[in-house]
């Protein structure tokens, strides 16, 4: 471990607190891992220089540049300006008109992709299915058709609750396809979550299933969205798949069967021109207040960022075979395993189950069996893996891997070593990504082929996105210091608002820093130039006048052989401010006072006295959103003795906090 006292920004002396909405950096990394000569000289973007040419001229003119881009998709109007910027309200390829499900499915016909295979299949109990981009096609045609004969036209909001079946993708290409807004809703929320969405969104059809696979138990989807219907007035149909086969109630006049509607309809129905800034999807975020919020995103920007985005970032290429674990419930599954990778033509696996069923083996199992080139994944999900054992790695063969794949949180840097040489066997590129719900795509990466990679940092901004980190006044930090982060630029992903709120849209994304994006996390960036993610913006500890990042602290921790993951957070104290408590999950050794002393020394080996925790509590799981984020608010009102407080309604395992609150060991 490299980590030592003393960032980049150089060490700070107790007692000489730094300037207002700076944050100390007690971390340094200085590990470079080159992309590997081969791959390079196969890649997309295949050097440094490369990548600074596309960067520059992007940064020279970013109209001339995505305008150019553009031209990758189908338009059935030309548009007439690349960018109106009105701040806060964006329009890209403004008087245009184009498609996503068009650029996703139709433009791949009469080309050598139409018989390739689009969507790989496999469901939690072994069943499998693969349908081809022109088989793809036909049933989003039919289903798009099924949609128009329940009475949903441009500008509906349907609202989906399914499990991770080709299903959920039609469903979403078929929205598009005829302007319809589709609002997918993770298949694991409680009854009041889909009625809280389908009421600020206003639904009109609901689109559910029987119920899904997870850990081999059948979850009951439709007496969920039974629950939910009850308190969703604007909702009027809603279309049931049949994937378990479990008794359910069919309430008549409302509910139907898919295949009985799929059985009778067209195969025939030509996308919809759509104008550019037609809304495509609202994704619905927990918010701090209690009250989740629906991001929306449109039409043509959101298409051909997540298209060029994927290209560039995951170096596709023909033959790959790409796997996004995430659910199509979070935007990670919106971006990277329907709009994007289907826009450029490739080959997707989904699986709709838990990674540990029926043992921890199973996607190492899926890899081996479908020969999966670019694996991605979250930093939640490899360190569980390094908890698990590598034993359960060592049994399949995963030579056909060739890309890895970072999403969610910032990944601890021996979390990251351990994923380089475990599962990328050292000859594959990571590509740590950095991006939001709100941002639409990636946003800063390491590109596989150009830049080199250091351990726990998202490297270096992405061609047309222009970074800067900022103290709450705006002022830019000192190279090495942590602020925060901020866009100075429009892009083409990025959000057009929160549905049917935009006094909210502004006040949180755009009046904080006058005539910036704030992003809400923290940031630094090294004298290379690379940017490192510090946390969010509520999760900086102010000890004795310094402002410490948790994800530091938290990556000193995982360093230590016998930890798989730890959260930071602050709670009151009369003399430092802040002090230091921090929960861990053990991967080896007794819990006690003699780990706890053990953990806090080696803390102060690798980061300094400044970080040294001042609780130390040890735990089963940690509390997280059902995406994988550790959720430190909550942590952070149990380490305070408060009662949890703020939205809730993401939290994976309720029994989680329970058993923290009952300090159970």
């Amino acid at each position: 471990m490299t980590n030592a006292p003393g960032g980049s920004g150089g060490p700070v002396a107790p007692g000489q607190p730094i300037a207002p909405g700076q944050i100390d950096t007690v971390m340094h990394e200085s590990r470079l891992f080159p992309p590997p000569a081969e791959f390079a000289a196969k890649a997309r973007i295949g050097s440094m220089a490369a990548y600074r040419a596309m960067y520059d001229e992007a940064k020279a003119d970013p109209a001339a540049f995505w305008g150019k881009l553009a031209g990758e998709l189908h338009w059935f109007e030309p548009y007439k300006d690349v960018l109106r910027w009105k701040e806060p309200f964006a329009e890209w390829f403004a008087g245009g008109k184009t498609n996503a499900s068009y650029n996703c499915l139709d433009a791949h016909a009469n080309t050598p992709r139409w018989n390739k295979t689009a969507l790989i299949w496999e469901g939690e109990p072994g069943d499998e299915r693969r349908l081809t981009y022109a088989e793809l096609h036909r049933e989003v045609c039919k289903f798009a058709n099924v949609l128009k004969n329940l009475g949903v036209g441009q500008g509906d909001v349907v609202s989906i609750y399914m499990p991770m079946t080709p299903e959920l993708a039609i469903a979403m290409l078929a929205c598009a396809r005829i302007g319809a807004v589709h609002s997918v809703i993770f298949a694991g929320f409680s009854a009041e979550a889909i009625a809280d969405r389908n009421h600020d969104a206003s639904a009109k059809l609901q689109i559910t299933a029987d119920g899904s696979w997870r850990r081999g138990k059948q979850l009951p989807l439709k007496d969920t969205v039974d629950e939910a219907l009850a308190k969703s007035p604007t909702v009027r149909k809603c279309v049931v798949l049949k994937r378990t086969g479990a008794n359910v109630n069919m309430t008549a006049g409302r509910d139907y069967w898919w295949h009985e509607l799929m059985d009778n309809a067209s195969p025939d129905c030509p996308a919809t021109p759509l104008d550019s800034e037609t809304p495509l999807y609202i994704l619905y975020t927990s918010g701090s207040t209690g009250k989740p919020k629906g991001i929306k995103h449109t039409t043509a920007g959101y298409n051909l960022y997540v298209k060029k985005t994927f290209e560039w970032v995951f170096d596709h290429r023909d033959e790959d075979i790409f796997w996004c674990t995430a659910d199509i419930g979070w935007v990670t599954g919106h971006s990277y395993v329907v709009y994007g990778p289907l826009s450029a033509g490739a080959t997707v696996l989904m699986y709709e189950g838990a990674p540990n069923f029926p043992d921890e083996s199973r996607f190492w199992q899926l890899i081996e069996k479908y020969r999966v080139t670019i694996f991605y994944t979250a930093p939640t999900a490899i360190r569980a893996f390094i908890k698990w054992g590598d034993h359960h790695v060592d049994k399949h063969d995963l030579s056909s891997l060739r890309l890895l794949g970072t999403v969610g949180e910032g990944i601890n840097p021996e979390a990251w070593m351990w994923y380089h040489r475990k599962i990328g066997r050292e000859k594959c590129p990571i590509v740590d990504t950095w991006w939001q719900t709100e941002t639409g795509g990636i946003m800063m990466t390491p590109l596989p082929g150009a830049i080199p990679t250091k351990p726990g940092s998202c490297t270096k901004p992405l061609p047309g996105i222009l970074p800067a980190i900022v103290t709450p006044s705006g002022r830019e930090v000192p190279q090495g210091q942590g602020g925060w982060l901020v866009m100075t630029h429009p892009w083409p992903g990025m959000l057009r608002g929160i549905w049917g709120d935009d006094a909210r849209f502004k006040e949180q994304y755009w009046s904080k820093v006058p005539g910036k994006y704030l992003a809400g996390d923290n940031a630094r960036c090294d004298a290379d130039g690379y940017y490192w993610i510090m946390g969010r913006i509520d999760d900086v500890l102010n000890v004795s006048g310094h402002r410490l990042s948790t994800i530091e602290i938290e990556s000193a921790l995982v360093s230590h052989p016998a930890v798989a993951e730890a959260a930071a957070v602050g709670r009151p104290d009369e003399i430092k401010g802040d002090a230091v408590a921090v929960f861990v999950v053990l991967k080896q050794g007794e819990p006690g006072d003699a780990l706890k002393k053990e953990l806090q020394n080696h803390v102060r080996h690798e980061i300094g006295a400044l970080a040294v925790p001042d609780d130390v509590r040890f735990t089963g799981a940690l509390p997280k959103t059902r995406s994988g984020k550790i959720m430190r608010r909550l942590l952070k009102d149990i380490a305070s003795g408060k009662a949890e407080t703020g939205d809730t309604t993401t939290l994976e395992d309720f029994s989680v906090l329970a058993k923290l609150r009952g300090d159970e060991e």
